[in-house]
């Protein structure tokens, strides 16, 4: 009886084991092969519109640690950066990547590591410690030029940057006695005012520092470039004195409101500079001087908060400089009845003739040198597709503006043919010239990244 017994307390435990493979084991196992197939798909389209190749920052899963778990991919906001291959964790979609780091974080055996472009592709960066500051001491740099994209992640880093400063900042004064400073000279200078710099500021007028913000434009920095209803947060963001902001997302009009809502709260406004224009910073042995289209200013410390856009690149062309040519699409309704080019083959390029070609009474053209798109959004080349085939916007591959004037475009091709054409706006979208040279003149070194955190 005994052994009937624990032959049946046998059978009883493997009939358990059994249903909780097939309540667990199956569900899991179908979710991995579906994965599986998702991630076989991205793979093709990555490769067919060149996702593959990161822009910056992205994750890298070393194959000898990871378990497969899945985690990853389910803490990723964005789309289709990671997948699941041969049951493992990989990077597909590299390009989509804007540096949350929630996938790093998320992974239970810690088998992702942030790192800057691939074996391929190589990303400049700024050569920055973990304070932020760099090899210039005195000089640093937060935010997207040290490849830190997302306004989330830069927002926080602004704020730690600060403290770093602060930190600095007393070490100086308990230390050997400084040297004798300019009267007018401030604890901190910081140039440029998009997420990074705004937090920046914010908090250097919490902790009462002398300082100034400079801004070649207006508060926002690069955000006032993005499209027209750009999704730009995926989560709440949490800000000093005003409280976190809720809301899961916010797109871009929404956040250039919330920052001019900022500024007015906490009376930013007398140490926000706009409308100028850092032209250069010199070490005087213990301060910097910043020369500006509106005056030198003198400090003890500068933060670097300036985008990696850098300044449009141009064609150098006849007739770049008359008043119907632009390298950025703020209000594409303000473009009616017109006759357009459009020049470029990247993302904002397709998305500026888009937004043109949908205005009341405009004929889009859309030049570029090459004779295919690559790199594009899945979504752009869809759109575009879809707009060429409805003759709303028409393609010129293969060609150069080699002239233009306040009616008219020239256009050439590779044979050095010329077609003269009516035109009354020119958009110019060849990407733009990144401040390295800037960066160089003053002394900050830059390291070309293949692969590396």
């Amino acid at each position: 009886m005994e052994e009937f017994l624990n032959t049946y307390d046998i059978f009883f435990i493997w009939g358990i084991g059994l249903l909780m493979f097939l309540i667990l084991g199956i569900p899991y196992y179908l979710n991995k092969r579906k994965l599986e197939k998702h991630t076989a798909i991205q793979d093709e389209k990555a490769l067919r519109y060149g996702l593959n190749e990161p822009v910056s920052l992205y994750p890298k899963v070393d194959p000898n640690i990871c378990i497969g778990s899945a985690g990853c991919i389910a803490a990723c906001p964005e789309q289709d950066v990671l997948g699941l291959r041969n049951g493992q964790g990989v990077a597909v979609n590299k390009a989509y990547c804007v540096g949350h780091g929630l996938c790093e974080r998320s992974c239970p055996v810690d088998a992702i590591t942030l790192v800057f472009g691939s074996a391929t592709r190589g990303v400049e960066i700024p050569r920055i410690q973990e304070n932020f500051e760099t090899n210039v001491k005195g000089i640093y740099i937060v935010g997207e030029l040290g490849g830190m994209g997302l306004i989330r992640n830069a927002f926080e880093q602004g704020r730690q940057c600060v403290e770093y400063v602060i930190h600095d900042l007393k070490s100086s004064r308990n230390g050997e006695k400084q040297k004798d400073l300019p009267e007018n000279i401030r604890d901190l200078t910081i140039i440029g005012c998009g997420p990074a710099g705004l937090s920046a500021t914010i908090h250097s007028k919490m902790k009462k520092l002398n300082f100034v913000t400079l801004e070649r434009e207006d508060i926002g920095g690069t955000v006032r470039y993005y499209p027209r209803k750009k999704l730009v947060l995926t989560n709440p963001l949490k800000i000093p004195q005003i409280g976190t902001i809720h809301k899961n997302e916010i797109r871009k009009e929404e956040l250039i409101d919330l920052w001019g809502e900022i500024v007015e709260k906490l009376k930013l406004k007398p140490d926000i500079q706009t409308n100028t224009n850092v032209s250069q910073i010199s070490n005087l042995n213990g301060y910097f001087e910043i020369t500006t289209s509106t005056g030198t200013y003198l400090s003890k410390k500068v933060i670097l908060a300036i985008g990696r856009r850098g300044t449009p690149r141009k064609l150098n062309i006849p007739g770049e400089n008359l008043e119907n040519v632009a390298y950025n699409l703020l209000e594409p309704e303000h473009y009616i009845n017109e006759k357009i080019t459009v020049v470029g083959g990247g993302d904002s390029a397709i998305e500026a003739a888009i937004a043109l070609s949908e205005q009341p009474g405009n004929t889009v053209r859309l030049s570029y040198r090459k004779n295919t798109f690559s790199r594009l959004k899945p979504k752009n080349n869809e759109k575009l597709r879809e707009a060429v085939d409805n003759n709303t916007i028409t393609l010129q591959l293969n060609s150069n503006v080699v002239e233009n004037t306040l009616n008219s475009v020239t256009l050439s091709d590779n044979d050095k043919k010329l077609e003269t054409l009516e035109n009354d706006s020119l958009f110019i979208f060849a990407g733009g010239i990144l401040p390295t040279a800037f960066l160089r003149e003053i002394g900050i070194k830059i390291d070309h990244k293949f692969g590396e955190p």
